[in-house]
């Protein structure tokens, strides 16, 4: 495609990139179906993707990645801030003189013999005064192609320009693939990314975590909103009332899962509605209510794990137009991964091309993925596309917690909750570090992806909250205490939604809560455990407060704090006080 008429920022920072990059083509998507397609045939002929079946995966590919480029580089990944403080310590950082002295080079002539992709791009509904355009120069037709399932690209997002020079900038290259001339910088002040030498999703695929969280965040306090790493679900009650609720969790807590939530049996008449299952972008409307919308037009999801049991809707919709990265391929030419359905087949290629035997190495990478258009989702919800979002009544967040955590809990008020997301953490199991049970706060499960100081984000959370008397309920959910065993106390799953419905019951003010040091916690009563068979000492660990192990935990909470100095708003350190006076109150 040449180059359409657009601005003339637009087309100078495209030849700008060129000059630098000494590309042999230059190629503008316009987002068709038949400009996808070609790019599919020219990847297939090329090696990139292998077609998987066409009868039981149709127009779906595997992709296989370079061994060493298989995951985001978070150690290689910075803010590049004039104000080191402005980064905070959570944050990689690097000043933009150094960045761009250090980058420069590795994308000079980076793109010589290579085409040159120009991607408009819209995150969000088109027509929302939510969504937001950036364009990325690529030299990956894979990442061209993902796009297209990911965002919603090409004329859709040059008409939200329209007039404006507001674009998010950015720019990556394949480069040599070398780590060790592998960067991912971020230019909040800019509004600018580069990225060179990987062409793992998380790293390439600019608009998803650079763009909507790092970048997505700065914006987001500057402007008055909220850009969080969290799913958008809608609830469905048997009257067919559909109440929405976002949800923060950190990896392997179970969040797509959660967002494509299928009711069991025993839940009869609720339905759960898919909206976004990995980032939310709320804004506060004229009526004060909080709106999301997903920015987002597909899913990039992990694939070890999946499976009908734990996931029925995603398994439906990876079922076509699916491109698979770093799965597993059986003999028929269909993909294999760790927790699939059904046996483990006898032999497979793994997710290197190598024969692979049961009972060696993984098959599929852990962090092997599938990047699939949403609308093929069977529970995509009807206002998956609406301007406007939808009105979140309220947010959950959560983590992987052994002991500490109960089954669920409601904040006493924003100010309450904020602090809830501010120390939320999980524990680390055996097969990601070799230690069991080590504590990793990950608040608001931001930290790899906040694009500021988190003491300021902690800031804005609270400022953003006090604007409303319509702010949602907030609160913190654990599917993860284990008994002596080590068995999981809670059966999870589509089970969760028991936890659901008295989440929604106490938004309408129609469920009985216990007061606690930590928060509201449901009574029996008025918890669905019905059904369940839940053993009595179970039931007592899952709606219970563990002091000595709250006490234990403002200590670490303390540690915590103190990294941000005094930038950390006063009120988390009321509230840290506040918990311990509580906990305190409960021994006398």
């Amino acid at each position: 495609m040449s180059s359409p008429a657009v601005h003339p920022a637009v087309t100078e920072w495209v030849d700008e990139c060129a000059r630098l990059t000494q590309p042999s083509r230059i190629y503008w998507c316009d987002g068709s179906e038949e400009e996808y397609r070609r790019l599919l045939s020219e990847m297939t002929r090329d090696g990139t993707l292998l077609p998987l079946d066409p009868v039981k995966n149709p127009d779906s590919y595997l992709h296989r990645s370079h061994p060493s480029d298989v995951a985001r580089s978070e150690n290689l990944t910075f803010i590049c801030t004039e104000q080191k403080e402005d980064a905070g310590p959570t944050n990689n950082w690097m000043s933009p003189s150094e960045a761009f002295d250090k980058l420069t080079p590795l994308f000079r002539g980076a793109m010589k013999g290579r085409t040159m992709y120009v991607v408009p791009y819209l995150m969000g509904p088109a027509g929302s005064r939510y969504a937001r355009m950036g364009i990325e120069i690529t030299d990956s037709a894979y990442v061209a192609a993902s796009l297209k399932i990911m965002t919603r690209m090409g004329k859709v997002a040059l008409d939200h320009l329209a007039g404006s020079d507001e674009f998010v900038r950015g720019l990556h290259s394949l480069g040599d693939l070398s780590p060790d001339r592998r960067f991912v910088c971020h230019f909040p002040e800019r509004q600018v990314i580069w990225s060179v030498g990987s062409g793992y999703g998380g790293n390439a695929l600019l608009p998803k975590k650079c763009f909507a969280l790092r970048i997505g965040s700065w914006l987001a306090r500057q402007q008055g909103w909220l850009a969080e790493h969290m799913l958008i679900l809608g609830l469905e009650d048997p009257q067919g009332q559909v109440t929405y609720i976002a949800a923060a969790f950190p990896s392997a807590c179970g969040k797509t899962n959660l967002a494509m939530l299928v009711p069991p049996a025993s839940q009869k008449g609720w339905k759960v509605w898919t909206v976004g299952d990995d980032i939310a972008w709320m804004h506060f409307g004229p009526d004060g209510k909080l709106y999301a919308v997903n920015p987002e037009a597909g899913f990039f999801a992990v694939a070890p794990g999946t499976s009908s049991r734990t996931n029925p809707n995603l398994m439906a919709t990876i079922g076509k137009n699916t491109i698979y990265t770093n799965v597993a391929l059986r003999p028929d030419n269909t993909p294999w991964w760790e927790g699939l359905d059904g046996p483990v087949p006898a032999e497979v290629l793994d997710w290197q091309g190598k024969p692979w035997k049961p009972g060696t190495i993984k098959a599929a990478h852990p962090n092997s993925r599938f990047t699939t258009p949403a609308r093929q989702c069977p529970a995509i919800s009807s206002r998956f596309d609406d301007p406007e979002g939808v009105p979140i009544s309220a947010i959950l967040f959560g983590g992987r917690r052994a002991r500490v955590a109960p089954l669920v809990f409601e904040a006493f008020d924003w100010r309450h909750g904020v602090f809830l997301g501010a120390t939320m953490a999980s524990e680390t199991t055996a097969a990601a570090t070799g230690q069991v049970g080590v504590v990793r706060r990950d608040p608001m499960a931001m930290i790899p992806f906040c694009g500021y100081n988190m003491a300021d984000y902690f800031n804005h959370w609270l400022h953003v909250g006090a604007k409303s008397d319509e702010a949602p309920a907030i609160f913190h959910v654990n599917w993860f205490q284990t008994g002596p065993d080590g068995a999981f106390l809670w059966p999870g799953f589509g089970e969760n939604l028991r936890v659901l419905r008295w989440i929604l019951a106490r938004v309408r003010g129609k469920a009985d809560a216990v007061r606690t040091p930590v928060g509201f916690l449901p009574t029996r009563d008025s918890l669905d455990l019905s059904g369940l068979n839940l053993p009595e000492s179970s039931l007592q660990r899952l709606l219970s407060v563990d002091r000595d192990a709250w006490t234990h935990e403002l200590a670490d909470m303390k540690s915590f704090f103190e990294k941000f100095g005094h930038r950390l708003p006063e009120e988390l350190w009321q509230e840290h006080d506040r918990l311990a006076r509580r906990l305190e109150m409960e021994a006398v």
